[in-house]
């Protein structure tokens, strides 16, 4: 079942929530819906009809991200190296948590406010399953690393490089370094 389209007035405010939850997020505020309907100037009524809880607000705010992950994956599998299609998906993920500050706290999250951010991150864990597979497969990766290391993994270079990475202006250099590293470790080539 789809929802029908929102007003014009309703989608500009929808709109207008999601542009000041990103800024605030950006600015490493934790959000909340209060906050937003003051710096929105609405009333926090009209912010909960969008928005039933800090977390679908914050689920939202990923989801571009999230999507391109995504997409990029989906390409990923189409690359005929496997080792260049791991390392580019994986440099891809941590270039988007150090640079998108939803993304890490959402895709940590145990639990989802939104079906769609399930569907996503579930989606984004088997796309780089199987390309790791793809890779364990193929021999250019060492045979004891599982997908369920990549997240923990990918988590770690993005904390790392957030928390010591200097500016965020070379935050994204760092983690890329970091990931160099790693990626020398598990590959067998």
């Amino acid at each position: 079942m789809t929802t029908p389209p929102l007003r014009k007035d309703a989608a500009r405010n929808w709109e207008q929530i999601v542009a000041v939850a990103r800024d605030l997020v950006d600015e490493g505020v934790p959000l909340q819906l209060n906050d937003v309907a003051r710096r929105v100037g609405m009333g926090v009524g009209t912010v909960y009809r969008h928005f039933p809880t800090a977390e679908a607000l914050l689920e939202t705010v990923a989801t571009r991200s999230l999507e391109l992950l995504v997409a990029h994956g989906e390409q990923a599998l189409d690359d005929d190296d496997p080792w260049r299609a791991l390392a580019g998906f994986l440099a891809r993920t941590i270039e988007a948590q150090v640079t998108d500050a939803s993304l890490s706290t959402v895709a940590a999250a145990p639990t989802d406010a939104l079906a769609h951010t399930t569907d996503l991150k579930r989606t984004l864990w088997s796309l780089g399953g199987r390309l790791l597979d793809r890779a364990r497969d193929s021999g250019v990766v060492r045979g004891d690393l599982t997908a369920a290391d990549l997240v923990p993994l990918m988590c770690g270079i993005a904390y790392a490089a957030t928390v010591h990475g200097g500016a965020p202006a070379t935050r994204t250099d760092t983690a890329q370094r970091y990931l160099t590293v790693l990626l020398e470790g598990l590959h067998t080539g």
